[in-house]
């Protein structure tokens, strides 16, 4: 007997099987962070390395939380010593939050791990769907761009 074709997924069985496995991927890809930073504050930490020395309010903005929470947060990461503020020059009212060289390192320790993780993983697949994969993550970069 032949197989059967694939039975089309409608735009929103696909969306939500999507949104589902995407977020218990990222969970399981949390796990794999070395020390004791939460997901927010290595959220954070990423967009204070990706855009440049920020201010809380830019920050608090990036992340979409409220300012007091961003101020716990990059007091965590403070203490930690993955960042450093510093004084504006041109506003001394103004502290800017940048990654030391412990916060760089810690990003891409992490960094490796997860993708050493995930790499595990896919070699366990068989090479059509790691060649399945490849085109999927294609077609993810193209949506997300498109937005």
């Amino acid at each position: 007997m032949a197989p059967l074709p694939p039975v089309a997924t409608s735009e929103a069985e696909l969306a939500s099987r999507l949104r589902l496995v995407v977020t218990r991927l990222a969970r399981r890809l949390r796990t794999q962070l070395p020390g004791e930073v939460s997901p927010s504050q290595l959220a954070a930490l990423s967009s204070v390395e990706r855009l440049g020395p920020l201010t809380l309010g830019e920050l608090s903005n990036t992340e979409r939380v409220k300012p007091p929470t961003m101020t716990k947060i990059v007091a965590c990461l403070e203490e930690q010593g993955l960042v450093s503020r510093t004084v504006d020059e041109k506003d001394r009212r103004v502290a800017r939050v940048r990654p030391t060289r412990a916060g760089l390192r810690f990003l891409e320790e992490s960094r490796q791990q997860k993708d050493a993780y995930l790499a595990e993983r896919l070699r366990s697949l068989p090479a059509a769907d790691r060649a399945a994969l490849e085109r999927a993550a294609d077609v993810l970069e193209r949506l997300l761009e498109e937005s």
